[in-house]
């Protein structure tokens, strides 16, 4: 497992669309166990393949509560309730956050690196880390949604 470099904010692959994975093999799984250890690293509570420079529908994600470490291939977002106005930050822009609006509680499908189906229903911090990942994947960027800049601490 390795730590890879993280895409800043301006490249373009960030823009990108991510393609589907097709193949559940051992190029998946190091991918994931790369990016889950980039995100540690980093201090971040999630990850998209596109972030490391790979055009992939792969998100990790590890909140730090119940669900432990997330991985999600494929992932679609099948229900959203409510909204949430919270400060939201990413990894491609250091130093960087802003009010972003949100659904409060989500629905999400995906396999795991196994192939196998799964399921996860998030609220909070969860859902926002869902909805956040998942919109890396088709080149949507935090700051597109940001209401309110947030001012940096100097």
């Amino acid at each position: 497992m390795a730590v890879r470099e993280i895409v800043r904010f301006g490249e373009d692959v960030l823009r990108g669309k991510s393609a589907e994975v097709t193949e559940f093999n051992e190029e998946l799984w190091e991918l994931l166990d790369d990016m889950y250890d980039t995100m540690m690293e980093a201090n971040g509570v999630g990850l998209a393949a596109p972030q490391v420079g790979v055009l992939k529908r792969v998100v990790v994600i590890d909140v730090d509560d119940d669900n432990g470490r997330i991985e999600l291939v494929n992932p679609v977002i099948t229900g959203m309730m409510g909204k949430q106005l919270e400060t939201e930050g990413c990894l491609s822009y250091p130093g960087k956050s802003g009010i972003v609006k949100r659904p409060a509680k989500v629905k999400v499908k995906a396999f795991d690196r196994y192939g196998k189906p799964v399921k996860y229903y998030g609220r909070g911090l969860l859902a926002r880390a869902f909805c956040h990942e998942i919109d890396h994947l088709n080149g949507i960027l935090f700051a597109d949604k940001v209401i309110e800049w947030i001012e940096e601490e100097k």
